[in-house]
């Protein structure tokens, strides 16, 4: 179907896969323990729009060029860490901001839907692995007389996506 072959697999795979914590889940938990479930949601909804953008780029071959060009690898490592350490940095200082805050004084609002959906989608698309991760792992469920190879690699994609939303 699609071009694809061992697709129980590929899902069980994927499903294993998306067991391990990394940034994301990180940041899910964090937004979803601060906020409650709706800010983990549009944390995860941004997190599955950068995987989007990493499913296409390897159907188009663009993740190739990350793959093998350390250079490209290595400016898409910094400017993903110099970003997650914004963040980080963030919510230490408003955690000490809170913290000085008197009784009388409100609360540190909460962060827009909108903001946290963005440090998703960007923490994913700015995270280099993830790119790599798609070279290396999907191409082993795609059946190589497939006639469309890059259909495939999206199906399969869109797939691993779902599931680990």
């Amino acid at each position: 179907m699609f071009g694809t072959q061992d697709l129980a697999l590929f899902v069980i795979s994927g499903l294993l896969l998306n067991l391990a914590p990394g940034p994301d889940s990180l940041l899910i938990m964090s937004r979803s323990a601060s906020q409650g479930w709706r800010a983990g949601s549009a944390a995860a909804l941004g997190i599955g729009s950068g995987t989007c953008v990493h499913i296409f780029a390897a159907a188009l071959g663009l993740s190739a060029i990350l793959a093998t060009s350390a250079t490209a690898f290595t400016i898409v490592k910094l400017i993903g860490a110099a970003y997650l350490l914004y963040v980080g940095i963030g919510l230490l200082l408003s955690k000490k901001l809170s913290q000085l805050e008197t009784a009388t004084q409100a609360a540190t609002p909460a962060l827009r839907y909108r903001k946290i959906f963005l440090q998703g989608f960007l923490t994913n698309v700015l995270n280099p692995k993830v790119a790599v991760f798609f070279l290396a792992f999907v191409p082993q469920f795609i059946d190589a007389s497939a006639p469309n190879k890059a259909l495939a690699f999206i199906v399969l994609g869109v797939i691993f996506n779902v599931n680990g939303m």
